[in-house]
């Protein structure tokens, strides 16, 4: 048995976090929405680093929303609200795996739908184009790390999380974090060295427009209409 995390510091919710929640409790719809716009993006990068699929992806936090704002009496600020969110989320990606798993035989190569980088149409085109290409690399390369490598270097490197709240988030050891990590980088950087040089990994965006459509569907499951 793998003994409980000692070295990661915990970060508690801060006490706007908790005025926020208590909103929500008191069924205020302004507070739902706040909630879910705060929290989106990162929520949908974490749940495609597990299920590796757009909409998919946008299944599970949906879902993982109206199980966490049933559940919301037991927050009770011990870590942040975006940490107790991603749980909910990985908890129901992961839940997913297992009954795919479990239901349909996996083609050998399953090939991972790609996440589209949204571009500026005002760009130069040639300029646009040699972005896409590298983004794609990237955002390949990425999708290609095998699972407890790529969630570790989607809540690091994409989404920015630090090594004691990724800990804390998969609760594991910040050592471990930090030993898939630099696996990640280097099994990333192999697969784009004969490709391209220095990148940005600044990929894995969460679209405006796909932000305001997930909003949407959460506030209309939790009876806020119109």
């Amino acid at each position: 048995m793998r003994k409980p995390v000692m070295s990661a510091t915990v970060m508690p919710a801060a006490s706007g976090e908790m005025q926020l929640v208590g909103r929500a409790l008191a069924r205020e719809g302004g507070a739902f929405h706040t909630i879910i716009k705060m929290h989106n993006q990162r929520l949908y990068r974490i749940a495609r680093s597990v299920v590796r699929n757009d909409s998919e992806a946008e299944d599970v936090v949906q879902e993982a929303y109206v199980r966490a704002f049933a559940q919301l009496g037991d927050f009770r600020g011990e870590s942040s609200l975006a940490t107790w969110l991603s749980r909910i989320v990985i908890n129901e990606a992961l839940g997913r795996l297992r009954k795919r798993r479990r239901t349909v035989a996996m083609p050998q190569n399953l090939q991972a739908e790609i996440i589209k980088f949204p571009l500026n149409p005002s760009d130069d085109p040639e300029r646009m184009m040699a972005q896409r290409q590298i983004l794609e690399l990237v955002e390949r390369a990425t999708d290609r790390l095998p699972d407890v490598y790529r969630t570790v270097f989607v809540a690091r490197v994409i989404e920015g999380l630090s090594i004691d709240e990724t800990a804390e988030l998969l609760d594991v050891r910040p050592e471990t974090v930090k030993t898939r990590l630099h696996r990640a980088r280097a099994l990333v950087r192999k697969a784009l060295a004969d490709q391209i040089g220095p990148v940005l990994l600044d990929a894995f965006p969460f679209a405006g427009r796909r932000c305001e459509r997930l909003t949407a569907a959460v506030m209309q499951r939790l009876g806020f209409t119109g």
